[in-house]
């Protein structure tokens, strides 16, 4: 297959934030170009959108559903490949399940889906169609994430007992909602964003990342939820006692009024004979620490790291990596995934390629969103995770 796997975006039009993240992203490697899009609600700016990012009139619609069927009336070897949602909350589900039940693989901004049931029936069609379904968990797509990962899986800090997972903000310190601000408008709105604010936002990214190195999954939680800032409907602020399956406990705490917080997400985990620690603020290190040797600094880029890990890196020792390499590590697994699936290649299950967030981790992210909302109803009540 000699040719660059072919995406449409559906969101990410003039004003939006993260479809420039997206669409940087996945130019990063070379292996894929934007081809179509529709990327506002409104026809016209959608367009527009499309023509500042030279795209042809005629692949530039006025709806994701006009986008689709347009696209599924091309010649294959002219139309997109796969989707990439790029929108507030609620319009996750649509896109997905027209893009899936025409053919397309989809790649969607995280949590997958307004709630656990569109989750749940997503999961279904997935199955059902065989399609790749990818979310942007970008935070997994870190080389010394992985490298934290693999160090757990091979036995390396012994039996893992205690998690602690924390991500912190204080963008929403103030109703910034009130002032017109796109971002904190839709983040606020219940009709937009789901049934929580800082827990669907930022929770999700730190539940995701703490099974994610762990290998384990939240059983049951107890949950408190608060709302701050006085007259906002969603929780700006969450404490989460976790306990995972095979005995580990944890706590996360993510919240978007801590002043000052500029999206500080670290994570603890401390097995029987060890323990590691990794900062957002500082990907490009990795406390790994022991209980009879003096505690280690592991650095990206270096030949000691695990081949996934040096496989996420791009650059030499020292040249700072961050945020959009590791979005693009999502992108470029994808990609790999979907030419694959070109070539008739048949990936096994521990190919680097399928090194992505699946439709699993969203049900199990909006799974984690209902419970945490459930609990903090019931005065942290224990709960389990409805999967």
């Amino acid at each position: 297959m000699s040719r660059k796997i072919r995406y449409g975006m559906v969101g990410g039009g003039r004003g939006a934030f993260i479809g420039a993240v997206h669409r940087i992203a996945a130019q990063i490697d070379g292996q894929i170009e934007l081809v179509c899009g529709a990327f506002s609600s409104d026809p016209e700016k959608s367009r527009a959108s499309g023509a500042d990012l030279f795209l042809p009139p005629g692949r530039c619609y006025g709806s994701f559903e006009e986008m689709i069927k347009g696209e599924a009336r091309l010649p294959e070897g002219e139309r997109m490949d796969f989707v990439a949602i790029v929108t507030p909350n609620h319009m996750h589900f649509p896109p997905a399940k027209m893009a899936l039940e025409h053919g397309f693989h989809v790649l969607s901004d995280k949590p997958a889906t307004f709630n656990l049931a569109e989750a749940k029936k997503l999961g279904e069609l997935v199955k059902k169609t065989g399609l790749l379904y990818g979310l942007t968990h970008n935070y997994t797509g870190y080389p010394l994430v992985k490298q934290a990962r693999d160090m757990v899986a091979t036995g390396a800090l012994g039996k893992i007992r205690k998690v602690v997972v924390e991500y912190p903000q204080g963008w929403l310190a103030t109703r910034l909602e009130e002032s017109g601000q796109k971002q904190a408008a839709w983040r606020t709105d219940p009709k937009r964003s789901g049934a929580a604010g800082s827990i669907g936002d930022i929770g999700t990214h730190a539940e995701n990342l703490a099974e994610y190195i762990t290998g384990l999954q939240i059983s049951e939680l107890a949950a408190d939820l608060t709302a701050f800032v006085k007259g906002r409907k969603l929780d700006d602020d969450g404490n989460v006692l976790l306990r995972f399956k095979g005995g580990a406990k944890g706590v996360l705490h993510c919240s978007q009024i801590s002043v000052g917080e500029e999206n500080n997400l670290n994570i603890r985990v401390y097995g029987e004979k060890g323990g590691l620690e990794w900062h957002q603020k500082e990907p490009n290190t990795l406390l790994v620490k022991w209980l009879d040797q003096p505690m280690q600094v592991y650095r990206t880029a270096n030949g000691y790291l695990s081949p996934a890990a040096l496989a996420a890196g791009r650059t030499p020792p020292a040249h700072p990596e961050g945020y959009l390499e590791a979005f693009a590590n999502i992108y470029k697994n994808f990609a790999l995934a979907i030419r694959a699936r070109h070539e008739k290649r048949k990936l096994a299950k521990d190919d680097p390629a399928l090194d992505f967030p699946t439709i699993h981790d969203g049900i199990r992210g909006m799974a984690f969103i209902e419970a945490v909302v459930a609990s903090s109803k019931k005065n942290a009540a224990w709960t389990k995770l409805g999967v």
